[in-house]
């Protein structure tokens, strides 16, 4: 058996399966290719299509059965394919990740990388803080594009710094990004570091009713990162209130909000009716990242 054949074999597996896949791959073949280099320690660079580098190489019958095997405990288990491999990919950066934190997968990322808030952004921005920063990914990314800067990483979970730490260690910014325990914007560690001139934040903001639709490979990944509903609301918005309650004294006077709230556009909206926004364009549309000044958080 080839390459080629081993990854369309496991693709068709993935497919008769019907799992939920948008946890670093969209579909059942991109997986499988995932899942086939990785356990053959393969390149996750390699081209994955019939031309690739890799696409006839002869896979011995041992190795089929590892990755069979491996592709079986994806399906048996609905984890994600990250908390298989422990490892996670966003804009060409690997990360560690385990079930302490969820799958980085943030379209603020893309943003970040490609320039996409360049222009909102000034030669003074010096301070940054990656807000809900779970595994450390955007702070990470964010020091890695602005060589300048320094980052704060911040997150209610001390499990998700934890991890956070394993990444931060990794790309060796031990001396440029700082991780902080704290509930939004209560610790004084966290107060002490700003204001800050770029803040990014993917928090928790899934609604109610999208929470009790989760397929398993969400479930799978700790709720306090999704679930935006922890204070008794329903519409996802809970942490976000806190937030845009508290932002405006822990920017700069020329500092911004970077704020995903992902398909929740029309919560958002419906919950800060007169909040003056920018809609970020990402891969994914226009309705997904938003961004705020701190002119529009003040009166």
């Amino acid at each position: 058996m080839t390459l080629i054949e081993l990854v369309n074999s496991c693709a068709k597996q993935l497919d008769d399966a019907h799992l939920s896949f948008g946890h670093g791959t969209q579909n059942a073949f991109d997986e499988a290719a995932w899942l086939v280099l990785w356990r053959l320690g393969l390149s996750i660079d390699s081209a994955l299509d019939q031309t690739g580098e890799y696409a006839e190489k002869p896979i011995s019958q041992e190795d089929v059965e590892r990755v069979e095997a491996l592709v079986r405990e994806r399906i048996q288990t609905r984890k994600p394919a990250a908390y298989l491999t422990h490892e996670a990919w966003l804009q060409g950066f690997a990360f560690y990740v385990d079930e302490r934190v969820i799958v980085p997968r943030s379209l603020i990322a893309e943003l970040l990388v490609n320039g996409g808030i360049d222009y909102f952004l000034s030669p003074s921005t010096h301070k940054v803080l990656d807000l809900c920063t779970g595994n450390g990914s955007l702070g990470i990314i964010a020091a890695q594009v602005f060589p300048d800067i320094e980052v704060t990483g911040a997150d209610l979970s001390e499990e998700a710094l934890s991890v956070a730490r394993i990444n931060v260690d990794k790309y060796q910014l031990q001396e440029r990004m700082v991780l902080v325990q704290s509930d939004g914007f209560n610790a004084a560690a966290l107060q002490a570091r700003g204001p800050f001139d770029l803040i990014v934040c993917n928090p928790p903001y899934v609604n109610a009713q999208s929470m009790a639709a989760l397929p398993p490979e969400y479930l799978a990944e700790p709720a306090i990162a999704l679930d935006g509903n922890t204070h008794g609301g329903s519409d996802g918005m809970d942490f976000v209130r806190s937030l845009l309650r508290d932002v405006a004294v822990q920017l700069s006077p020329q500092g911004v909000l970077v704020l995903e709230i992902g398909n929740e556009r029309p919560y958002f909206e419906a919950a800060f009716p007169l909040l003056e926004v920018v809609w970020l364009e990402t891969s994914a549309g226009e309705d997904q990242v938003c961004l705020i000044t701190h002119a529009s958080l003040t009166p």
